[in-house]
Parts: C-alpha cells; sequence; structure tokens
C-alpha cells in the first residue's frame, strides 16, 4: 500500500470574493492525484459563501443574554452575540425552547440534545477567533450545502473525493460535507490531530495522499 499523508497546504487570506474550488486548485492543484483526498475546514468554505457577522451588526437581545449562561466556556454559543448569531437564523423561540428540552435530556443521561433540536446552526456557528484573521473578529455560520462544495473540489482539482470538516484542538472531528465515493468516518478520524491552521498558519487545506487504498484498507 502506498504511504498515507497529510499535507497542510498554506494560501492566503481567503474572503467572500474567492471561490473555495478555485482557491483550492490554485494552491494545492499541482500536488493532487486521484489517490488522494481533499479537505477544507468548514469555517473557510463559509467565509468563501459569505456565511458571516460581525458582532457590532447583531442586536443582542435579553433572550440570547439570559440562554448564553447555560453554555460550557469553551462553546461557540456561551457568548451574547454568538447565541444571538444562533437565534437570528434558526429562530428564537425554538433556540430557547431546544436549550430548555436539552436540559430535561441530561436528566436522563441523553447529553447534547440541545445541538440536535437547536437547529443545524447551533453546531455549526464559529464564534470570534474560530477562523482565519481578519475573521477571526466574525462569528462565521456553516457552509451551505457543503456535499456540493466537496464534489465540486473533486472535480476541480482531479481528486479521488475531498471532505469538508468540522475540525478543533479538543480532538474533535466532524464531516460536514463530502463527494460521492468517500467514507468520511476514516477520513475524520485522520484528522483527529487538527492538520488545519486557520489562524497566523493559514493552511485551511489539507490533501491526504493515497486515501483511496487506505479506504479500501479500512471499510468492508
Amino acid at each position: 500500500m502506498s504511504e498515507l499523508r497529510i499535507i497542510p497546504v498554506p494560501t492566503r487570506i481567503l474572503t467572500e470574493d474567492d471561490d473555495i474550488a478555485e482557491a483550492i486548485a490554485y494552491y494545492a492543484g499541482a500536488e493532487v492525484t486521484r489517490d488522494d483526498l481533499v479537505c477544507c475546514a468548514e469555517s473557510v468554505v463559509a467565509v468563501t459563501q459569505g456565511r458571516f457577522v460581525f458582532p457590532e451588526e447583531l442586536d443582542i437581545s435579553a433572550a440570547a443574554e439570559f440562554c448564553c449562561r447555560f453554555i460550557p466556556d469553551y462553546g461557540s454559543l456561551a457568548s451574547p452575540h454568538g447565541m444571538q448569531a444562533l437565534m437570528d437564523v434558526e429562530g428564537k423561540w425554538r433556540v430557547a425552547a431546544a436549550l430548555f428540552a436539552g436540559f430535561l435530556a441530561k436528566l436522563v443521561g441523553k447529553n447534547g440534545m440541545f445541538y440536535k433540536w437547536g437547529g443545524k446552526e447551533a453546531a455549526m456557528i464559529d464564534d470570534v477567533t474560530g477562523t482565519m484573521p481578519p475573521f477571526d473578529k466574525a462569528i462565521v455560520y456553516g457552509p451551505a450545502e457543503p456535499d456540493l462544495v466537496a464534489r465540486k473540489i473533486a472535480a476541480r482539482v482531479g481528486a479521488f473525493g475531498a471532505m469538508v470538516a468540522d475540525v478543533n484542538d479538543l480532538k474533535r472531528s466532524r464531516v460536514v460535507g463530502v463527494s460521492g465515493g468517500v467514507d468520511g468516518a476514516p477520513a475524520a478520524r485522520l484528522l483527529l490531530d487538527n492538520p488545519f491552521g486557520n489562524a497566523s498558519q493559514k493552511t485551511p487545506i489539507c490533501i491526504v495522499k493515497n486515501y483511496r487504498q487506505y479506504q479500501e484498507g479500512h471499510t468492508a
């Protein structure tokens, strides 16, 4: 089997004026083969789609001020502006009801239900400092149509596949979008050490070399 390697790819700062597939082709295309998986940080995909808001643009409600107190300090919704950003897209009453129901679910041993019931953005929003400058000063929503984005990336660079992933330094790795033929589960496990560098490193893209052979050997 060919050697499996993960190669972080440096870029310039990507903005809403960029097309993510074209940016990946420019910065990583020469490295990609038909055996490789191209991965991109979900927050950077969202930025290129213009899916972000700055805290000063939000009108913070009393409900957001109250509800954010029940989120752990490390969470993106623990600040009033993070919570308000969620309420603006998912609805104030839905979020508040999901928070209350999630608390009740915890009492019977079911954790994480708030993020299931609070709408898809509940688990996707990145608060300030969550992505590449200057968007570290913005609240970034999840990307739109991530599976379609992954398919476009794979087709543009001629890769075995592509994946949009939500990875952090807390050993959390989650598939947000994936192209056809790619099993996201083993790919997500490979990213647990977070090869992305969304801050000063400017490496929001990585190439998993020889992933096709790896997947064939790790799936039934």
